[in-house]
């Protein structure tokens, strides 16, 4: 279905029943004063009695805990100054100067907001440009610097969107049949994102039209195509096509890429600089369990589900507890005669009452039609789920309790956490011991809860948390030794997610493999984007870049693709051939990394999570705040860098 439902929700709000007084009943209070304030430029509105009140949920109070008396009065405001912009009585005002914006900003969210933010949030706002710009028109060279994208998921289709701005030729080579990255390949019942969507898509693309506020992956892939289709990238995308091999060639300054398509045939290309957009999560992980060629059912990864397999009436094992695990089991669980659950660790498990809420067409109307609303709503939730959890997750030396919290407030968290999941298990307190972590918050992914706790509780439901010793043909073995019949096996276990670009054999200067660099598990990368002796190679989502404590990594993939097209516009109008990063740039940024990461939760002994390599460094999520890596992205230094001038301009 296409994700842009505009046209369908005007015919239904415009409808006599539907005034627009209706429909700011279900507006959100501090996102209409923001509104007010922004429109009229009236002070009031940033003052007293309309000032929202603070609070700590996910998704703010609508009603911004201000009395039922100032609601009506900001929505008869707002009614009244809609009739005079459509009257064309009254014309929007400029955006707000950085002054202003902080006090609404402040206000909107009630509590403080450091200057830092500002120029961040007025990009991500739309109140600034975040575009790269050439100084004196596109190059003639640019036209000759051909830049091969790899991966076609929401950081791929990012960069042909920029390149395309920019005016640089492109070759986008996707191995899938269709474009969409994970929300194409993780068809699982209940597949969705976790990260609230209307801040979970491009700053550039707003979506007034999602259905829900989680969206399931259909309506995200739909979103994505519609976007591809709409700026003529979908037709330039080169599907069924997996790119094998890249090596760099010194004397041509290009790269030589081999590309083997669906139906086996060999193909190569050349490309000036390439864009890897293949993500951290994409090649399914399942362990190598002992007599697992003795099993007779049918066995498959979340991520390659299988459609044609019915569970109905099946003894089903479910192996993992993770976030793919959370979605779907409570549609297997009501399918299936009996799941058994093997889990390795418990996770913890936030609450969120809005995670199965659906978005009413009065809300899509006011997100599309009121002035500025949908950026004040977006901003309001890329805030609460932005750096301010960051804090908590560091060590305090001084705390007297390290093995289960990192902090006061980190133990704050332990304890609402700890009674969600006592009230969720009452009646069933023997699960509690399993499902009770021994780590502190958030050291795993935090996940949602997808009714994880009353699904466990069912009747037809065991969770075992002893782990697996073998399968001895239908038969699922656990540590324990106790046996548990299985007629399907689903691996909910995870990627290789420590093989980045795997399985590519990437060749740079001097023909040394990066698969040698990086080792199994250890991919290191500045700003997690370029990598010392791989010129004009460029990862997104790369190395330290995922996030743990908040944003999205459509925030990063924008942040990445204006370092891109920085270095880039940087290079073509010096008569630069190629950059590479300096190895002691790259190797103090990433010893900062590694220090940082040392006072936060996801380093914390006493547990394992994918975040770290078999030696315990942390490779996958980010230690900075999203600020900061804004702020590291946003305008490259070429003096960091390796440079060789263009051919054309060295002496024969």
């Amino acid at each position: 279905m296409p994700y842009d439902a505009g046209e369908i929700i005007q015919e239904e709000i415009l409808l006599p029943e539907r005034s627009l007084r209706n429909m700011l009943r279900q507006a959100s209070i501090p996102t209409l004063i923001m509104c007010l304030a922004q429109i009229t430029g009236e002070e009031r509105w940033l003052r007293e009695p309309f000032l929202p009140k603070r609070d700590t949920n996910l998704f703010a109070d609508e009603s911004g805990g201000l009395p039922a008396d100032v609601q009506q009065t900001v929505r008869d405001a707002m009614e009244r100054v809609m009739g005079a912009l459509d009257q064309g009585e009254r014309t929007p005002p400029p955006a707000p100067d950085a002054a202003r914006f902080i006090r609404m900003m402040r206000a909107c969210v009630a509590e403080e907001v450091a200057q830092e933010y500002v120029p961040m949030m007025m990009e991500e706002m739309g109140f600034a440009d975040r575009n790269v710009h050439w100084r004196h028109g596109v190059p003639e060279r640019a036209s000759r610097f051909h830049i091969l994208i790899i991966g076609a998921g929401v950081s791929g289709l990012c960069a042909a969107l920029k390149l395309d701005q920019l005016g640089v030729p492109w070759t986008l080579v996707e191995k899938n049949s269709e474009l969409g990255g994970t929300w194409y390949e993780n068809t699982y019942p209940d597949a969705g994102v976790d990260t609230p969507n209307h801040f979970y898509s491009y700053s550039f693309a707003p979506n007034y039209g999602w259905t829900g506020y989680f969206s399931k992956s259909g309506e995200v892939l739909a979103y994505l195509r519609d976007i591809a289709k709409r700026h003529g990238i979908l037709e330039r995308i080169r599907f069924n096509a997996e790119v094998r091999a890249l090596t760099w060639d010194d004397p041509s300054r290009q790269w030589h890429i081999a590309i083997r398509t669906a139906d086996g045939r060999q193909q190569s290309l050349e490309a000036q600089a390439v864009i890897s957009a293949v993500g951290q999560l994409n090649r399914p992980k399942i362990p190598a369990l002992r007599g697992m060629e003795t099993f007779k059912g049918e066995s498959f990864h979340s991520a390659q589900w299988r459609h044609d397999v019915a569970l109905a009436g099946k003894q089903v094992a479910v192996i993992g507890t993770g976030a793919s695990a959370m979605q779907f089991l409570p549609t297997v669980a009501a399918e299936a005669a009996r799941v058994t659950v093997f889990q390795r660790s418990p996770q913890w498990v936030k609450p969120s009452n809005d995670y199965h809420r659906k978005v009413t067409p009065e809300t899509m109307w006011l997100l599309e039609h009121v002035p500025h609303y949908f950026r004040w709503y977006r901003f309001g939730l890329l805030w609460r789920y932005g750096d301010g959890l960051l804090k908590t997750l560091r060590r305090d030396p001084s705390w007297p309790y390290p093995e289960r919290a990192m902090n006061r407030h980190n133990d704050k968290h332990r304890e609402q956490l700890t009674e969600y999941l006592m009230t969720e298990l009452e009646g069933r307190e023997d699960l509690i011991p399993k499902t009770l972590p021994d780590y502190p918050p958030y050291g795993k992914r935090m996940l949602i809860d997808n009714n994880w706790y009353r699904t466990l509780k069912r009747s037809n439901v065991e969770l075992v948390a002893a782990g697996i010793d073998r399968i001895d043909g239908n038969r699922v073995i656990a540590a324990d030794g106790e046996a548990r019949a299985a007629e399907v096996i689903i691996f909910a276990t995870g990627f290789e997610a420590g093989k980045l670009l795997s399985p590519m054999e990437v060749r740079g200067r001097g023909g040394v493999a990066l698969a040698q660099v990086w080792g199994d598990d250890d991919p290191q990368a500045f700003l997690g984007i370029t990598v010392p002796d791989y010129p004009n190679l460029f990862c997104l989502f790369g190395p330290n870049t995922n996030l743990a404590h908040g944003g999205s990594i459509v925030f990063q993939a924008e942040c990445q693709m204006r370092y891109v097209t920085g270095c880039l516009v940087q290079m073509l109008e010096g008569d630069v051939d190629s950059i590479e990063v300096r190895r002691d740039v790259h190797d103090d940024y990433n010893a900062r990394v590694d220090a940082e990461h040392g006072e936060l939760v996801w380093a914390h002994p006493g547990m394992n999570n994918w975040y770290r390599n078999a030696k315990g460094r942390v490779f996958a999520p980010m230690p900075w705040p999203l600020v900061k890596y804004w702020r590291m992205t946003h305008d490259p230094d070429l003096s960091q860098y390796v440079v060789t001038t263009a051919l054309e301009s060295v002496p024969s």
